[in-house]
């Protein structure tokens, strides 16, 4: 990767990092996680963007709805878990947003368990017991 490709990339993680901050929505179905992003229909563009720099989304809509035109993204399974948590996970922090980073952590929390490790993290095994007097 060149230098100018690497800074396109970097510019393209930290544009859909900040996006997510102010507009992205971070919890589940009860079963699994999912982030949600939810605009109006003159938003478009932003959602084209993202299906083709981060495909793996799913882009839904447009829905009218109660007076409100919107399309949603969503990002679930292998692409949340294996590009989208390992992103966050890196750029996330409390010194960039704290209630988006909360939010985040608290998703990965209940649905993403050592059963279901995000890509590039390792589950630790139990410390084992310590010997007991007989």
């Amino acid at each position: 990767m060149t230098v100018k490709q690497q800074a396109s990339r970097d510019f393209d993680v930290g544009f859909l990092v900040g996006v997510l901050v102010g507009e992205g929505h971070f919890g589940g179905d009860g079963r699994q996680p999912h982030v949600t992003l939810r605009m109006h229909t003159d938003h478009k563009a932003l959602f084209d963007w993202i299906m083709e720099n981060f495909p793996g989304g799913k882009l839904y809509g447009p829905y009218r709805h109660g007076g409100r035109h919107y399309y949603q993204w969503m990002a679930r399974g292998a692409f949340l878990r294996e590009q989208l948590v390992p992103l966050l996970d890196r750029y996330l922090d409390e010194r960039l947003d704290g209630k988006a980073a909360r939010r985040f952590q608290e998703m990965k929390a209940r649905y993403l368990t050592d059963s279901a490790p995000a890509a590039g993290s390792a589950s630790v095994p139990p410390a084992p017991e310590p010997p007991r007097d007989r």
